[in-house]
């Protein structure tokens, strides 16, 4: 899908600079034009002549050209390019993204930038683990930007953990699937819940069900094949994702989920709500372990936050809202209710009587409801049910 595709790499003063030379050639060998645009900083770590070689093209760096004054226009690069990718990014870079701090060409492409922009953040672990950083990535999300998560490993200043920018195929992977075209989802933002969440009673215990999670995940890969960009919330699973257009964020309690959701619900395009969350949490968490008495324990519990009567409430007229339904009892007249009630779009209707197909399992037995009626379909693994309910939000999307 990069082939023909016209590319602005923009490259700052990391240590991680020299891998966009293997960004560069990856990008190229898919049939991609690339034109670097580099910070001061960044020509510290790499020297714009290499970069000049393996584009065919000049390196931009400055507003003009010191020789002859040739003005470098931000603009016509903005209404040129496909794509932009910062890599590595950072995160100095990340904070004048997020601010508007124009003070070099780079940046300045940035906001004239029309095309989709991807951003590779590259730094030392406590940098990348900084709350300003990670407010700034949020923003920068919030914007529309794609954020390439940096992996974990041995980084630069001898210590080890996340800030490792991610490798160059795998960033080129990213881009491929990202500027699919052809995929129904292309261009969507979805936001998914997944799993369960954990109310604390003291220290060591909690109220929680028995979600795995599969279901949700299985929803984040198949939007993602699509060619959507996935928000996926996930409650305390033991499941990993694969998918590089897929963004992962670990919450724990009914609370930390809804204010994610409720943060990111307004970037998106749509949200699938898969989460099995708790609806009621202790009053008050012990801050010692509950210790075993003679006498009854009592629990006073409070409602959580409904997240889906929320992001209901928030739901714009572009915006479009899928819901779960777990049902023991008058199922279709249960799910109907909760469809209207909650202002959703789309509600996916099992029932605890269809054994083997709701918690822990790999397969799973739905009815799809809408305005438009009702699909009954038989028992089929979770991927293949996935499927099915990404269909239905693509066709109204």
């Amino acid at each position: 899908m990069l082939k023909g595709k016209k590319i602005v790499l923009g490259i700052t003063g990391s240590i991680a600079a020299y891998k966009a030379c293997y960004i560069i050639r990856g990008l190229i060998k898919a049939g991609a034009e690339v034109q670097v645009v580099i910070t001061p900083a960044g020509k510290e770590f790499i020297t714009p002549i290499t970069l000049s070689a393996l584009t065919q093209k000049p390196v931009i760096s400055d507003f003009f050209a010191q020789r002859d004054g040739t003005w470098h226009s931000h603009v016509a690069l903005g209404l040129w390019a496909d794509a932009m990718l910062i890599a590595p990014c950072t995160a100095s870079t990340l904070g004048k993204m997020a601010n508007g701090v124009a003070d070099n060409m780079l940046i300045t492409t940035y906001l004239s930038m029309k095309a989709p922009v991807f951003i590779a953040p590259a730094m030392d672990l406590d940098m990348y683990q900084h709350p300003t950083t990670q407010e700034n990535m949020k923003k920068l999300q919030s914007f529309g930007n794609h954020i390439i998560e940096p992996q974990s490993g041995f980084l630069a200043s001898g210590l080890e953990g996340k800030g490792r920018m991610e490798e160059p195929e795998k960033i080129v992977e990213y881009l491929d699937k990202a500027l699919d075209n052809n995929a129904p989802l292309c261009g969507k933002r979805i936001m998914i819940t997944a799993g369960p969440t954990y109310e604390k009673i003291d220290p060591v215990r909690f109220i929680g069900n028995y979600s795995s999670g599969k279901m949700g995940f299985a929803l984040a890969e198949a939007c993602a094949r699509q060619g959507a960009e996935v928000e996926l919330i996930a409650g305390p699973v033991a499941l990993t994702t694969n998918h590089p257009l897929i963004h992962r964020t670990n919450v724990e309690s009914c609370e930390e989920m809804y204010q994610t959701a409720t943060h990111l619900f307004s970037s998106c395009h749509a949200a699938i709500l898969c989460a099995a969350v708790a609806d009621f949490r202790p009053e008050t968490i012990a801050t010692e372990k509950i210790k075993r008495e003679d006498d009854d324990l009592v629990i006073r519990l409070k409602p959580t936050h409904d997240i889906a009567a929320e992001l209901g409430r928030m739901k714009r007229a572009d915006q479009r809202l899928v819901g779960f339904a777990l049902e023991t009892n008058d199922e279709q007249q249960n799910a109907q209710g909760k469809l209207e009630r909650k202002n959703l779009d789309i509600i996916v209707l099992n029932s605890l009587r269809n054994e083997g197909t709701c918690f822990q399992s790999d397969e799973n037995q739905v009815s799809i409801i809408s305005s438009q009626g009702q699909k009954d379909f038989g028992r089929k693994p979770k991927s293949e049910v996935a499927r099915d309910i990404v269909n239905e939000l693509a066709a109204i999307l």
